[in-house]
């Protein structure tokens, strides 16, 4: 039971000067997180999503939203979700990365002193690893979940197979099932959750019951009219610490995000409303996920949970536009 929209840390919440809008101040990089945070919270979003690798620098996010948690929410603590995850790199060694048991817990705890909390609600497993069994990996989120340190577990990245394969480690060895999966998910992104009907992932959480957050849903700042015509000096395309790279933004791709706004102008929306409206169509996606640099945008993106249901005949001209 998540909101149709969550917010995501991914970005913006590291040291400041590294957020889209350059915070270069800390205390005004720190107002502007919590003005976020508390927005969110305002219009019922009531999950925030992190992970230890979160920052820049890593670790950062977790510790800024940890003091957010301690000066503002403190006494909502029972009406948030808060999860946060281990998979990437965070410290050198063999058991520093990927999905070890050792890796796992000790991230796990490290991000719950980050943070100032006894438990998250949910921890995933943040990437696959074809170096640890699935039942070391598995084992250690059921360990994580039976010792109290978070409620629920979950998986992010996995693809189909891999998914089913997780499901199965779990059943036949009595372990804590996950229960919500996290996948890179837009009109720009599709064949990770979508492939092949052999190979869905959509079909596979359907068919096994977990939940789907998708993340990425706005393609990290494609799907908004922030980049239309150019390339804003506040976005991420512009920042050398993003992971969406200025040459990504070809006047190709500008032309169909235009077509795509004069969709979502003749719905009465945002190009962003419209994105969250697309990923959600499917009622097998349970949220999704967005990043945010200041309130105002997550404003606009709740907006999106209200507006009409895309009919077949827009979801026609979506399909035509993004495949031109």
């Amino acid at each position: 039971m998540l909101p149709a929209i969550s917010l995501g840390c991914w970005h913006n919440f590291g040291a400041a000067g590294t957020d889209a809008v350059r915070h270069s101040d800390e205390s005004a990089m720190h107002e502007n997180c919590r003005a976020m945070l508390r927005t969110a919270f305002d219009h019922g979003v009531t999950h925030f999503d992190l992970a230890n690798n979160y920052g820049p620098p890593p670790g950062s996010a977790e510790e800024r939203v940890g003091r957010i948690l301690k000066q503002d929410f403190a006494a909502y603590r029972d009406e948030l979700i808060v999860s946060s995850k281990a998979g990437y790199r965070m410290w050198p060694g063999p058991y520093g990365d990927r999905g070890s048991r050792k890796y796992l817990i000790a991230s796990c705890e490290a991000s719950l002193r980050r943070l100032g909390l006894d438990y998250v609600d949910v921890f995933y497993s943040h990437r696959p690893d074809a170096d640890t069994p699935l039942e070391e990996t598995m084992g250690a989120l059921d360990q994580i979940v039976r010792s109290g340190k978070a409620l629920y577990c979950g998986i992010s990245s996995y693809g189909s197979t891999l998914t089913a394969e997780a499901l199965r480690v779990c059943s036949e060895n009595s372990l804590a099932r996950p229960v919500i999966h996290q996948p890179a998910y837009s009109m720009l992104g599709r064949e990770g959750v979508e492939g092949d009907f052999r190979d869905s992932v959509i079909r596979t959480c359907g068919e096994h019951g977990l939940g789907l957050i998708v993340f990425s849903p706005l393609a990290q700042g494609l799907l908004t009219d922030k980049y239309l015509d150019a390339i804003p000096d506040d976005s991420r395309a512009a920042s050398k610490d993003g992971f969406l790279q200025a040459e990504r933004v070809t006047p190709q791709l500008q032309a169909k995000l235009r077509k795509l706004n004069e969709i979502a102008q003749r719905r009465g929306q945002s190009l962003a409303q419209l994105a969250l409206a697309w990923v959600l169509r499917d009622r097998r996606v349970t949220s999704a996920l967005i990043g945010v640099s200041r309130p105002g945008q997550v404003t606009d993106c709740v907006k999106a949970v209200d507006a009409p249901a895309l009919s077949g005949s827009e979801l026609e001209q979506i399909d035509a536009i993004l495949a031109d």
